[in-house]
């Protein structure tokens, strides 16, 4: 069942395990509040991405994101969600180091936002994190394939997993899997390789950019709402222009009161002892 439909019942890193190969999971980003609140009418899952940096900060990529930004938003976030299971990205350099630096990171990020999991980046070399964090009641989404935080490795946001690669990034979801991620994040992979992974993991996977096959979908809102009119990746169906809505609607203010048509005599307030 889905978090919309199965009314006053909190989603957790184990329902959504216990999808597997069941109804697709359903998941968006948001990064504040009132987002949140509408992503938990239909969502399963909210993420609380690192992405929130070149989206909300401007910045060039998600490198430059702190802690203290992930748990900022992840707070906020958090007082929108009442049914859909919130996941907070670790940012880059906040748990590479080893299990010991992961779980400091984790664990804070748990205790001061509320989270019911963290996310981190990366293949096989992270599974003994993975393990770590699990073994010590922190539930972990894994992310193979494109993964943001290397990009500087990857030499650009490509699709990866082409040709033999795509062993690779397989044997990267197994281990991640074994050693006791809930769910698999599946970035900007050929379809093929999508349903690979899906068919061979005993988690969720869930896709962006790798296929109908994933066992759920995530993509980050400002896309799919069409927030940023210059930027269509391939993978993103949008839903609505809110971009192009919102600066006509702007447009449209600023002409009113350059006219002085707003504010109208509506919008005012009268002397005391009037009516109005």
């Amino acid at each position: 069942m889905s978090a919309q439909s199965e009314t006053g019942r909190r989603q957790t890193p184990s329902t959504i395990r216990a999808r597997k190969g069941a109804e697709p999971i359903v998941c968006l980003t948001a990064y504040t509040t009132p987002v949140a609140r509408i992503a938990d009418q239909s969502c399963d899952l909210v993420l609380v991405g690192d992405s929130v940096g070149m989206v909300l900060h401007g910045l060039p990529d998600t490198l430059g994101v702190t802690l203290d930004m992930m748990i900022l938003h992840g707070r906020a976030v958090a007082r929108g969600l009442s049914r859909a299971a919130m996941v907070v990205d670790l940012p880059f350099a906040s748990y590479e180091a080893g299990p010991q630096q992961a779980f400091a990171a984790a664990a804070r990020v748990m205790a001061e936002t509320g989270a019911q999991a963290v996310k981190l980046e990366g293949g096989a070399h992270m599974a003994p994190t993975v393990e770590f964090l699990v073994t010590r009641g922190i539930p972990v989404m894994g992310h193979v394939g494109l993964t943001p935080q290397a990009v500087n490795t990857l030499g650009g946001y490509r699709v990866q997993g082409r040709g033999a690669a795509g062993d690779r990034i397989a044997a990267d979801a197994r281990a991640l899997a074994e050693a006791g991620a809930f769910s698999v994040v599946l970035e900007k992979l050929p379809a093929s390789l999508g349903q690979r992974i899906t068919d061979e993991i005993a988690v969720p996977t869930i896709g962006i950019g790798a296929g109908a096959a994933c066992d759920g979908q995530v993509l980050v809102i400002d896309d799919m709402l069409g927030l940023f009119a210059e930027f269509r990746p391939k993978f993103v169906r949008r839903y609505a222009e809110l971009g192009r809505d919102a600066t006509a609607a702007v447009a449209a203010y600023a002409e009113d009161v350059r006219a002085r048509r707003f504010p109208g005599p509506e919008h005012g307030f009268a002397d005391e002892g009037t009516q109005a």
